[in-house]
């Protein structure tokens, strides 16, 4: 019976910095910057483009209309309630029909495909509402502080007007 270790040695790579602390150029350099907009990972190639590619680069049909000014809002009520009707008649499928579903099924994925394009689409303004909300805190958080400063140097200045006062008075 064989003994196992309850961690793993680390990799051999920590001997690349065994000389680090008496001298920190020893350690090799970080790998270079992306300069393309293409790099692989894992065999695959990725880009550095942030751009969500559209249902039909995906090959996947579009259940809403393409534009610029989409009402998003609609678009997610719309889709939602074609989803739950989906379910629906999939459940009546299954109930009278239990060959017949696999349509069905394929609808349903669409719609779900359909709907986290769409979701995906909104978080460019997910990240901008997410960060002025995060920035008004601050500078809640910051007026708050200085108020509460201002209060504290008042009080503080009172207390010496007060601590004065008393050292005259007892003055001869």
């Amino acid at each position: 019976m064989a003994t196992s270790s309850s961690y793993p040695p680390p990799p051999p790579y920590y001997r690349l910095y065994k000389d680090y602390l008496e001298d920190p150029k020893s350690a090799p350099e970080p790998p270079p910057p992306i300069h393309d907009a293409t790099y692989p990972l894992f065999g695959a190639t990725y880009t550095t483009d942030v751009v969500l590619p559209s249902l039909e680069d995906q090959g996947v049909r579009q259940l809403y209309p393409n534009g610029p000014n989409i009402d998003f809002k609609k678009v997610l009520q719309s889709l939602n309630r074609d989803l739950q009707l989906h379910i629906l008649e999939l459940a009546d499928v299954l109930v009278e029909r239990p060959s017949q579903y696999a349509r069905r099924v394929e609808d349903i994925s669409l719609i779900f495909k359909n709907l986290h394009h769409v979701l995906n689409s909104l978080r460019p303004h997910q990240a901008r509402a997410t960060l002025i909300h995060i920035l008004e805190c601050q500078i809640q958080r910051r007026k708050q502080a200085i108020e509460d400063i201002k209060r504290r140097r008042e009080e503080a200045q009172r207390l010496l007007k007060e601590s004065l006062q008393t050292l005259d008075g007892h003055q001869p």
